[in-house]
Order: C-alpha cells, then structure tokens, then sequence
C-alpha cells in the first residue's frame, strides 16, 4: 500500500492519536484524523505545534517516520523506528560483513544512474544532455575518476543558469532543493530501515557524524527527480526562485512521492520506487541478489498511464 506524506505547517498545530488514528487539531480549522497504517512520513514544520508521547509510539511502531523542521523550515531532524525487519540483526551482520568489492559496485551503479538522470533531465529542460549520457558509461567500480563530481560542473550551470553555484546554505533554488532532498532522504531511510540495514553504514558515504550515510548513498539515484521539479517550478514562475519557501512550493516538492517512474520495467509511484531500491540494495549487501532496482527516465505524464496506471 503506498504511505501518505503529511505535512503539518499550521501554526498551533496538536498532534494526538486516537483509535488507532492520528488526530490533528488546527487551530479555526476543522478536526482532522488519518489511520495511522496509512501514514509513511510526517513532516512537522510549526515551532509551536504539540504532541502526546503515544503519537511518536504509535507512529514509530507503524514504521513511519517523524521529521521535525528549523526555523529556515528545513528539516532539522528525524525519528526511525529501530525495530522493522523480522530478520534485522541477520541482515546487520550480512552488511556489515559485505565486501569492499560489494560496496564499490553498488556505489558504481548508483553514480552511473545518477549521472544519466541528470542527462535525462538536461534533454527535457535544453534538448541535449550535456554529454553525460556518454559519461555515465564510463564510471568504474567506485567511481575513481570522480566522474560524479566532473558530472556536477557541467550539470548546474546548464540546469540553472551559468552563474549558479550549488551551495547548501543558500536560499533560492537551494533552498528549494534543500527540501527536496531532505523529504526524500527521509523517505529514503524509512525504506532502509524498514529492510533491515543499518542506515550510518554506508557503502561510500563514512561521515561518522552522519547517521544516514547509507541513506545518503542511494539517495544520489534520486536527486536528479528533485531537480526536475524545482526546475519546473522556476520555470513557471518565470525562473525566479521564491524569496522563502511557502506552503506551495513544498507541497509540489512532496507530490513527487506520487508521480509515477519506471522501474524494474513496471510503473509506480516514486514512494514506492524507494521501497523496491532499498529493498534491492538489501539483497545486493546481505548477498541475495546481484542487481540494484533503480528508476530511469522521467516521470511519466498522467495522460501516458493506462487506465489502471499499470505497465
């Protein structure tokens, strides 16, 4: 079943649970609950919003997540269930007894699949791909040419203008893409979690600060979909990027969760791309498996789908 993604940005929000409901009261705003069982994500971005303990309890038992945002209304931080996997700690040990060859093809993969995303994406916005179609061919295991990055300083400039520089603290289309991948990243570790790896042990990000490393990693094949929307959403606003991120613009940013990719040669929503990749980069470390699931292309138009929205 594909989880929900709810965000709470009223300010006063009181966040309770009830029957197996998450009850949101708003203030001049209706009472509204969501079955818990329903529910992926829940982003918080309302400094003065409250909570009863059971909603973190009944939330973390579901397997969801809870993110909590800053003042800049960037997600500052999250909650993961610790216990989702029947077979956890077999598979804890698998991965960390994974090889250092193991570790390097994977980050191969996800690095060739993030560059010829990002071509993709360059095609639709310029009608070229900026020659990194040809470039994500040649990535090695491990990627030691550091084409990733060779990809980056081509990309930018023909994405977003020549004078644009990515830079994490900026506002803008930073900001924008920020937030992009900081929901993404949560749904991300949901999904690792939930297929019982370790997300701090990555297999090329090592910060020892971060405790999503692996996250982080197979995050990389998901970026170019957030790019492609922040693009679109300058685009529409005649390539001025807002001064501070609105109610608006997140919400596009989360509909991403819903539009519909490809992968392994079928057709779903992204959220639920996520699961397949992270369930697949379980088998791929715990040697179960071979490939990686990772989606290609853009997403597909609605009036593309077959009337079930099944390939």
């Amino acid at each position: 079943m594909l989880k929900r993604t709810i965000e709470i940005s009223t300010s006063g929000t009181r966040l309770s649970v009830a029957h197996r409901q998450l009850v949101i009261e708003r203030p001049d705003l209706p009472k509204a609950t969501v079955p818990i069982e329903d529910i992926g994500v829940v982003i918080v971005d309302d400094a003065r919003a409250s909570y009863t303990q059971a909603v973190f309890l009944e939330l973390l038992n579901a397997g969801a997540t809870v993110m909590v945002t800053g003042r800049d209304h960037l997600p500052a931080g999250m909650m993961l269930p610790l216990d989702a996997h029947h077979v956890q700690t077999e598979r804890h040990r698998a991965q960390i007894a994974a090889t250092e060859p193991t570790r390097k093809r994977i980050w191969q993969t996800l690095i060739n699949a993030k560059i010829a995303q990002q071509g993709v994406v360059l095609a639709h916005f310029t009608g070229q791909d900026g020659g990194l179609g040809p470039m994500a061919r040649r990535v090695r295991s491990g990627d030691p040419d550091n084409l990733e990055a060779q990809a980056a300083q081509r990309y930018w400039p023909l994405l977003f203008g020549k004078d644009f520089r990515r830079d994490r603290d900026a506002g803008g289309a930073n900001a924008l893409l920020n937030y992009g991948y900081a929901v993404v990243r949560a749904a991300i570790a949901r999904s690792i979690v939930a297929s019982g790896l370790i997300p701090s042990l990555g297999v090329f990000h090592k910060n020892r600060a971060n405790p999503f490393c692996l996250a982080d990693d197979l995050l990389e094949a998901y970026r170019p979909y957030v790019d492609w929307r922040v693009r679109l959403l300058l685009d529409e606003r005649g390539g001025k990027a807002p001064a501070t991120l609105e109610r608006e613009e997140k919400a596009a940013l989360l509909s991403l969760f819903n539009e519909t990719v490809m992968i392994t040669a079928r057709r779903n929503p992204m959220l639920v791309a996520i699961q397949l990749s992270a369930a697949s980069l379980a088998r791929v470390l715990t040697g179960d498996g071979k490939a990686l699931a990772l989606p290609a292309g853009l997403p597909i138009a609605p009036d593309l789908l077959a009337p079930d929205g099944l390939g």
